[in-house]
């Protein structure tokens, strides 16, 4: 196969739909296709430029994002002051989640490293949501 349709499938491969990915996220995973489908409609896409910051280490954590399309490290700041990875996430790898359980302040800095696009989930608006629907 030429590399260039090899690459055009893997694309296609690599672009799942947000359900599928909310599956896979622990604290969604015995959700029904409806309770999904009302998760969903609370998700919000954000975009992301080489090197913007998602969030900063100390911010009050107030969502989860999971990976679209991109890349993202997650990076905190040693005792010295300088920033060390601690990992490097894509496609379909979320973080932040334990912001949609508290509001205590990020352990870590979340860097795009190159153009990004994620799916963000903000408590106020899941909690709006259960108390909507509390079987959620």
């Amino acid at each position: 196969m030429h590399p260039l349709w090899s690459n055009f499938f893997r694309q296609k491969k690599e672009q799942r739909s947000l359900s599928d990915m909310l599956r896979e996220i622990p604290i969604f995973s015995d959700l029904r296709k409806g309770e999904l489908r009302k998760l969903e409609k609370i998700v919000h896409l954000r975009r992301f430029k080489p090197g913007e910051e998602v969030f900063r280490e100390g911010e009050p954590g107030v969502g989860m994002y999971i990976v679209r399309l991109g890349g993202i490290d997650i990076l905190q700041r040693s005792e010295e002051g300088s920033e060390q990875r601690l990992a490097h996430l894509e496609s379909g790898d979320f973080f932040g989640e334990l912001a949609l359980l508290d509001e205590a302040p990020r352990s870590a800095t979340a860097k795009a490293t190159e153009p990004t696009e994620l799916w963000g989930i903000f408590r106020p608006d899941l909690m709006d949501l259960i108390q909507r629907d509390p079987r959620l």
